[in-house]
């Protein structure tokens, strides 16, 4: 768990922060305009200063069930997406207000994973924030919980915001929490829980140390963000976890000041396609390899071959995103299928010579091409 203090922040020019439902409810009280202000004046600074921010920001549900007058979060999903629908409304109006009280314009930009999975909506999705930060236009983004299902959901704000990071290849990412940062323990139950000032992001020990659900309000707990700041890594963005009620945590933290948890990246960047591919959360299909498939995809550098595939799992068709997993369930990759999953299932474990009997047209000789696959 030693790892050298880096000066990530200090450096980082471009920097997602995202702030919980707790805090920016004040415990589920309704939104917290002193403490939204807070944070804007934080970012005006920044961002005067030459840093890139974007938000993402939680709270439209708590926000809406203070103003339909319901005490405990719904479980019906149509009544989850009302209150969304309401508070969305009191969420972007206070944002606005207080980041033009500190000379900042700002965007409302909705988001469900359809958005990012779908390779065209990435692309015209980073545009969109690219450009409102070239016009110094503060982009705040939360999730469109008013539409979203199971089958699009991010499953919960600290993702979205290390999916932003990936989507702009952010520097760093910061996520503000009610707790301190990470423990090796869980304070509340043992004494001798320490914090964790800094740790590479997506060591294993880390997701043992964090676990819980959130508060009643939130629905993430110190375990999504350890997994947030992993998922942020593959992309080479570091991220701080720490108390947004912290005096000046923001400016602090961008002056390299140790705050909270430090999780540092150590992977370098992906190419953009290879990235889409990464964060992708549901895969369409999914193709079980043998041994000697996963020894050579592991080796790098070479393409997935048919003969390799002992099965294949799920609908899918050409150009969808697949999972590559070993015979015992590891993800070993992702990539572009060249065949639909009807046809994979015809030439699965055989040479490309019997290609063109088994689909009646010769085809290429790969799975999925080198160029197409990323490891996991």
């Amino acid at each position: 768990m030693t790892v050298a203090h880096p000066d990530t922040l200090r450096r980082a020019r471009r920097i997602v922060v995202k702030v919980g439902s707790s805090l920016v409810t004040d415990g589920g009280r309704g939104v917290d305009a002193t403490a939204i202000g807070d944070w804007c004046r934080q970012i005006a600074s920044l961002v005067f200063r030459g840093r890139e921010v974007i938000m993402v920001s939680s709270g439209a549900i708590a926000e809406g069930m203070k103003r339909l007058g319901w005490t405990t979060r719904p479980r019906q999903v149509h009544e989850l997406q009302a209150a969304a629908a309401v508070g969305q409304m009191g969420l972007a109006q206070i944002y606005e207000s207080q980041l033009k009280a500190h000379g900042l314009g700002s965007a409302q930009v909705l988001l469900t994973h359809a958005d990012l999975a779908d390779r065209e909506r990435y692309l015209n999705a980073r545009s969109t924030l690219l450009t409102l930060l070239e016009h110094h236009v503060l982009p705040v983004i939360n999730e469109n919980d008013t539409v979203v299902n199971d089958e699009i959901k991010f499953g919960d704000n600290d993702t979205l915001g290390a999916l932003v990071a990936n989507l702009v290849e952010a520097d760093a990412l910061v996520i503000l929490t009610d707790q301190q940062g990470l423990f090796t323990a869980d304070p509340r139950r043992d004494p001798a829980a320490t914090l964790v000032t800094v740790a590479e992001a997506g060591d294993p020990s880390l997701e043992q140390m964090a676990g819980g659900a959130g508060t009643s309000i939130g629905r993430g707990g110190m375990l999504t963000k350890i997994l947030a700041a992993k998922r942020a890594a593959r992309s080479g963005a570091s991220t701080a976890i720490a108390y947004g009620r912290e005096r000046d945590v923001l400016l602090r933290l961008a002056d390299g000041e140790s705050i909270g948890t430090l999780l540092v990246a150590t992977t370098a960047k992906l190419a953009a396609r290879k990235q889409w591919m990464v964060d992708h959360l549901q895969m369409r299909g999914t193709l079980v390899v043998d041994d000697g498939a996963v020894a050579k995809l592991r080796h790098g550098g070479v393409s997935l071959l048919p003969i390799g595939v002992v099965e294949v799992q799920g609908d899918f068709h050409r150009g969808d995103v697949v999972s590559v997993r070993s015979l015992a369930g590891d993800e070993v990759a992702r990539g572009l299928a060249n065949y639909s999953s009807a046809e994979a299932r015809l030439i699965a474990r055989r040479p490309s010579s019997d290609f063109e009997r088994l689909l009646g047209y010769e085809a290429e000789p790969e799975m999925i091409h080198r160029d197409n696959l990323v490891l996991a």
